[in-house]
This record gives C-alpha cells, structure tokens and sequence, in this order.
C-alpha cells in the first residue's frame, strides 16, 4: 500500500503545543507537510500564555526534518492564525480546530465570565478560524476543515453545560458547512476523540489515561483531511486504537390525530408516549430534506386517512439510489390478498391473520422494492441520462429475489439500487438493477434481487446486446409437470395489488393502458408471480414460506384480471421450475424456478417443532424439569412463562416451556396464555450454556441468544438455572 502524503499542502493545527495538537502536527509534518503550530500557551482553564509550548513542537518538527512555523495568537483572532500561514507559505489547505480549555462548574455556580469563555474558544474561534480560511479553500476548489466535539456534547457531563453546549454547536456548524462547501471540494467533519492531555489528566483515571495516546487518535484526523477522502459531514469517535462513525437518529414515531381536522389532545400523547420514544426502529435521516419529506408523509396520511400505514422516502446521489420505507401487519396481509391468498384455503391464514401462530410474510413481498425504486428514485435516469422516457414505455422483463435472513412480519427497510448495465434491444434497451434491502433497525441485509426492466422505443443506438451481470431463467425438464395448480384471479386483482406500492396507471387507467398498446389495464407482473410462488410452497414447502431460498423467472406475456393462473410445477431436488399460464395464453411467466431450503412432498405437511425430535438440550430441560418439581415453591416466585425455541441451522427444531408460574416443564407451546419471554438459541449453544462453558451475556451480545419479550425476567430465570447447575 502506498504511503498518504501531504506534501505541497499547508496544514493548520491549533491548540498544537500539546496532547492532540502537538500528535496531529507531527504526523502532518512527518508525511510532508507545511504546519502552522498554533498555541496560546495557557493553561488547561485558559489562563496566562507563552511561546514555549508552540515553539518546542517546531523545533521538534525541524529536527525531524519537517517544515513548521509557530503561531501564538487566540482562536479568537483566526484570521491572523491564517495570515501566518499565508505569509509563510502563500496558501492554506487544511485547518484543524482543537483549541480547548475547561471552565467546570455545576449550572447553578455557573457565572456568565465561564459561559462565555467557553463559548469564545471552543465555538467562535472554530468558527472565526474557519471563516478568515474560507476563502483560500473556496478560491483553490480545495479544502479540509476538522471540528473538535466531545462525548460531552453527544451525550451531557456533569458541571459542563457551557463546555457540551460549545461542543454540540460545532456539530450543527459543520452540517452546514459541509453542505455549503461540497460543491467547492470542501469536506467538513467532527473528530471525537478521547486521549489523554492537559484537559483530561485529572478526569480519566490513571491506568486508563495512561493508555488513551493522542497518537493513536492522529492517524483518523490525518485521514479526514486527505485529498482521497472524500467523507463529508460526519461525526467520527475515536480512542485506544479504535474509531467509529456517530449518528443522530429518530424514532419511526406516531401519529397522534386522524386527519388535518382534528386536534392533539395531551392524552392522545400520553396514551401513545411509548410509541413516541420507541427507538427499536430508528433512523438516520441523511439530510434535512429527508426529515422534510418524511413529515410530508405524514401530511399526506392525516389529508388521505385511509391511506396505507406503509411510507416511502427516496434520496438519489450520482453514485447511489436509496428508498427508505415502513411496512407493517397490515401491508403484508394487503398484500398477501393482493396475490391470491385466501380465508378459503387453510395455509393462506398464516399470511392474512396477525394474530395466528405463525403469521408470516411472503417472501415476494420484497419483489415488489425493485419496481418501486425504479420509480421512486433516479435509477432509470442513471443509467439513461441523455434519454427521455414516460411509465408507458416500462415494462418488467425479469426479476431475481434471494432471502438473505428471516423476513420481519414488520419492519423499516433501507433499499439501495445500483445499475449493474444497460444493454441495447434495437426496439428498446434493457437496464440491469440491483436491489439490496436492508433492516434498518439491525442493518443486516435481507435480501438481494435483479430487475430487468425493459424501455420501449429508445433502443437502436448501437449498444451491447448482453451482459454478464444476468442472472439467467432456466428452462423447465423436458416431461409433463408433477404437479398443476389452477386459482382465478379477480377483476379487481390490479386495482387491489397496486396498493402494495407500484403505482404504475398501467395497471388501473384504461386511457394509459391504451397508449402503451393494451385494450384494458393489465396485471402486475409481480402480481402473477405472487400467485405462482403461493403454489409452490403450498405444494412443495408444506405452506411454510421460511423455506423459500429465490427465485428467478422471465415475464412473457401480460395477464388479464379475471384471467385464471395455471401453475406447472416440476421438482429437481431443491430447485422446483415453473412455469404459468393462461386459458387465453400459453406462458406469461416461462424459465422460472424457485430454490427452496427444504422440500416438503405435497401431502406431507411435517411439524418442525414436533416432540418426536430429539435434540442434545433436551436432557438440560430434563434436569431442569426435575428441578421444578422438587423445588415448586421456590420457582413459582418468578412467576413467569418461558418460551425456548431450540433451534438447528437456524431452523427451529424444537420447542420448550418453562412455566414457572405453574411449576411446570414440558416439551412445546405454553398450554395457557402466552409466554412472557421467549428465547431462541441453537441446540449446541443451549448445552454449552448449561455445562457453563459459554456465559449466557455473551451469547446474547454475538446473537446466539435472542430474547424477546420481557427480558429483565430471565435475571430470576438465570439465578434459579443456577441452583440445578443449569446455566442460562
């Protein structure tokens, strides 16, 4: 890896005869830059001042080789700091905002003498230093600006009102001025940073300060400020060789009236306060513009009430496409009826009842983000700049969708859309999306899928016909299909699938549906495949959705609503080909399979969690079921209903109830009533828990053990463990 080099740049450090100051201009100089060496050379609380702290870090830098100038005026004369740089080396490029002092007292000793001197050197002198070097980065279309924050302004301290409050100011600061020089090449970022120095030298204690070297923390800041970086606006934490990444955040939140016309009443607040403050889903909103529309959002639902729960915000930059978005119960069950599923048919119930034991989300509902960042984000005008297009002239020729992790019934989801490749079809061009979904509450991806959307009427440039980014359909085996199944659809099925989200007129105006050639309005794509995927795992997974792995297929023809969907099935080990058609026509969807986890011969709906399976944590729950019985006063104290799920490559295996509000342990569901705590953790990783080889806080930190529920009850759980040398 090539060295990162400063050579030619001038570097502004102030604050620089000590501690940070001093590491971040040693490490500048050392990678061949120019330093201006800022110091007052006061005390820790501001007092006095000399040239000896500055000059001591340019003699240094000069034995070493490096190029330095000493300055010792106040931050807040910023522009003669920038005059020295100027004067000695004609330009400046980076400025390095680390001047502090300390003024502690509590709020109430606070005299206005201390408020203030905070205030004048940690915020206004930022800012004025700041300011007088604007102009030189704003002339040369480069620039590097570096804030100093402290934990003290993201989260409050004790007897430092003034000092968090000057903190957390430089963090609004530089928001702005990130946004208003990034067109200029000006990135402005907030280090951090926790070290030790003359502000610290008697708050942290001993052995940890001796630990916290400024010059671990150097390196981060050296790179923020490199002309390869290109990160912009953050908040940057780092200490003891370790640096990450700060966020303001929000919850998903509530809405607390019906519509415009009503009003907030303070026990509409108070009854819906949990909702409020929930913090389980929250998110970042990138730009101010973001929190704006999704308060638009809102504005929307209380003008439209009977509008879907679910919201879509969509962001767009020239290198990414981003669709953030809500779903909850009440969307999966609309969309389950959006494809086909029905009170009639028994497996359906899952899909369309909240409160059934295993409700579950159809896998295809995540299919539906590929057409719907396509509209509601940039992506298309991405990959065709220079082209115009309408929605007319769109229509979905494939699509790949694989199920990363165990799809939430509820849940807020960040998409992101990339252009994998554009390829010229003579009559129109075919553009290649990726769609990444992620859980924005955990970050983990959920799924990956491929869209392949077809753009009539602007093809014949002399482009390239393919591309290995296709993930190709694969034709069904050369025999009659094992297994048919027929459902007709509905009249309404458009008109009720499109509030799932793709909003296309193609499939609800008959004046649209004409002029893209179609003498009525025509199904979803998407719809149709719904309506296949259903069939499949009806007959080939048991009805259990968690068993869907993808799946890939080719749109041939449209399908009229009313029209009754064919299914042909075949099975190849774990992949089952498909294919669906019409009674009008042959195939509309052809070259299709779906890969499943397992494969459940029709008829042969087994129980996953059946009592007949016997697992190595069985003999821990024996014990403690012994346990139980001869101590049932003692457990009937913690009062409360547990729920295992043991589960084998990430499947759930087996099924425990520790009802110890009855004295009871059995194999299974609770008998009555709910559980109030239900654990999920791997067969290997209960016995080791139990044998004390893996501490139960651990396992709960690396996600082994997942908890839901009312989790402060498994501290009596855990000590009652104990007692059977059972360790949970």
């Amino acid at each position: 890896m090539s060295e990162l080099r400063f050579d030619n740049r001038v570097v502004v450090v102030t604050g620089a005869g000590a501690g940070l100051g001093r590491a971040y201009a040693l490490l500048f100089a050392s990678r061949g830059a120019s330093v201006v060496v800022n110091d007052l050379g006061g005390s820790r609380h501001g007092d006095g001042s000399s040239t000896k702290s500055a000059d001591a870090v340019v003699a240094e830098i000069r034995r070493n080789g490096g190029k330095a100038v000493a300055d010792y005026n106040s931050v807040l004369q910023g522009d003669k700091i920038v005059q020295t740089a100027i004067d000695a080396y004609g330009r400046v490029d980076v400025v390095i905002n680390n001047a502090g002092i300390l003024r502690d007292t509590s709020f109430a000793k606070m005299t206005m003498e201390q408020w203030d001197a905070i205030y004048d050197v940690h915020l206004k002198g930022a800012m004025i230093t700041t300011k007088a070097a604007w102009p030189y980065f704003y002339k040369q279309n480069y620039g590097r600006i570096i804030f100093t924050s402290s934990n003290s302004g993201l989260y409050g301290n004790f007897g430092q009102t003034n000092y968090s409050t000057a903190k957390l100011g430089l963090v609004g600061l530089a928001n702005t001025l990130a946004l208003e020089g990034k067109k200029r090449n000006i990135y402005t970022n907030v280090i951090v940073p926790t070290a030790a120095s003359r502000l610290t030298e008697d708050v942290l204690p001993p052995d940890f300060f001796e630990h916290m070297k400024p010059e671990l923390i150097a390196p981060v800041v050296f790179w923020l400020c490199h002309e390869n970086c290109t990160e912009n606006g953050s908040i940057i934490e780092s200490a003891l060789g370790w640096a990450g990444k700060c966020h303001l955040v929000r919850s998903t939140g509530c809405i607390l009236r019906q519509d415009l016309s009503a009003d907030v009443t303070p026990e509409a607040v108070k009854e819906n306060w949990s909702q409020i403050i929930n913090m389980k889903k929250a998110k970042r909103c990138n730009t101010i513009h973001d929190a704006t529309q999704e308060l638009m959002y809102v504005f929307d639902s209380l003008s439209t009430p009977d509008s879907l729960s679910s919201t879509v915000v969509s962001s767009s930059s020239e290198e990414e496409n981003i669709m953030i978005s809500r779903y909850n119960n009440r969307d999966v069950i609309l969309y389950a009826l959006g494809v086909g599923a029905t009170v009639a048919e028994a497996d359906d119930l899952r899909y369309l009842y909240e409160n059934h034991d295993n409700f579950a989300i159809l896998p295809t509902f995540f299919t539906t983000y590929g057409p719907m960042g396509c509209i509601e984000t940039s992506v298309l005008q991405t990959a065709l700049p220079n082209i115009e297009f309408s929605l007319a002239q769109i229509l979905h020729g494939e699509q790949y969708l694989e199920v990363l992790k165990p799809l939430p019934v509820e849940a807020t989801l960040e998409t992101r859309f990339k252009v994998q490749d554009v390829m010229d079809k003579g009559k129109g061009v075919v553009v290649l999306v990726q769609h990444d979904t992620y859980n924005g509450a955990t970050e983990e991806k959920l799924s990956t899928g491929q869209i392949s959307v077809f753009i009539t009427g602007v093809g014949g440039y002399g482009g390239k016909r393919s591309s290995d980014h296709i993930i190709p359909t694969v034709q069904p085996p050369a025999r009659k299909p094992d297994v048919v199944y027929e459902q007709k659809t509905s009249v309404d099925q458009a008109a009720l699938y499109r509030l799932s989200g793709d909003y296309n007129p193609l499939h609800i105006d008959p004046n649209f549906s004409a002029i893209a050639g179609h003498r009525i309005p025509i199904l979803h794509g998407l719809c149709s495949l719904g309506f296949s995927t259903r069939h499949v795992i009806k007959t080939f997974a048991g009805g259990d959705p968690h068993l869907f792995k993808c799946l890939k297929v080719r749109f041939v023809k449209p399908v009229i609503p009313g029209d009754t969907l064919r299914t042909e099935m075949w099975r190849n080990g774990k992949r089952i080909h498909f294919r669906t058609s019409t009674d009008s026509t042959k195939d509309v969807i052809a070259g299709a399979y779906i890969d499943l986890l397992e494969v459940v011969e029709p008829m042969l709906k087994a129980n996953r969690c059946s009592a007949s399976v016997d697992l190595q944590s069985d003999a821990v729950f024996v014990a403690i079921g012994e346990h139980v019985k001869t101590n049932p006063e003692k457990v009937k104290k913690v009062n409360g209903i547990f729920l295992y799920n043991i589960t084998v490559d990430g499947k759930v295996a087996s099924e425990w109830t520790l009802d110890l509000k009855n004295a009871e342990v059995h194999k299974g569901k609770p008998k009555s009533g709910k559980a109030d705590t239900t654990l999920t953790i791997d067969d290997k990783d209960m016995v080791e828990i139990a044998l004390g080889k893996l501490n139960p806080q651990t396992a709960f930190m690396r996600g082994k053990l997942k908890i839901t529920g009312n989790i402060m009850l498994t501290q009596k759980l855990k000590g009652l463990m104990e007692m059977n040398n059972a360790k949970l």
